[in-house]
């Protein structure tokens, strides 16, 4: 019989928690998923995009990815490994005085996440475009994989998620 993997579990455990959030709850609204096997590379990766239903100015992605070697120790049940999934956030949202909203994204952050992530601020625009409107690309990494052990532990980061995407609207 087919035994889910890591990575399938935690997929499900999250895609359950948002599409609740989304259709029961109405807090959300998904805007994008994908579920993809890297061929070239052996990697599966799962991302789903969705912004707050009162508030659609800041998006959030959350990501999870399992690589080839974390799937074959698995798979191969090879002693002495954990399985698990390596996990990313991405928020987007539009930034005009870039130094100081730059800056307060970063520290409002730190303030609501631990300190076992590293945030990375992308800024971005479109050639041409009049205004001095940049696009910026929030990416926390989390430095902890995350494993089925943690899967009781979704509903609190979701609202944690669900904060941040708050707080962006206000900066």
């Amino acid at each position: 019989m087919y035994d889910p993997t890591v990575f399938e579990n935690l997929k499900v455990a999250f895609e359950n928690l948002l599409y609740d959030m989304d259709n029961i709850e109405r807090k959300i609204n998904i805007t994008n998923r994908t579920d993809r096997m890297d061929f070239s590379i052996i990697k599966r990766d799962f991302s789903i995009e969705f912004v707050l239903s009162d508030k659609q100015k800041v998006t959030a992605e959350i990501i999870i990815e399992a690589s080839l070697e974390e799937l074959a120790s698995e798979i191969l049940e090879t002693p002495g490994k954990a399985p698990g999934c390596t996990l990313q956030l991405k928020f987007q949202k539009s930034v005009i005085e870039v130094p100081e909203e730059c800056k307060s994204i970063e520290l409002a952050l730190k303030e609501i996440w631990e300190d076992d992530i590293t945030i990375t601020q992308r800024l971005s625009f479109e050639y041409g475009q009049l205004k001095k409107n940049y696009v910026n690309t929030i990416l926390l990494s989390f430095h902890q994989k995350i494993k089925e052990e943690n899967i009781g532990e979704i509903d609190d980061f979701l609202s944690s998620v669900i904060e941040t995407l708050e707080l962006l609207h206000t900066i």
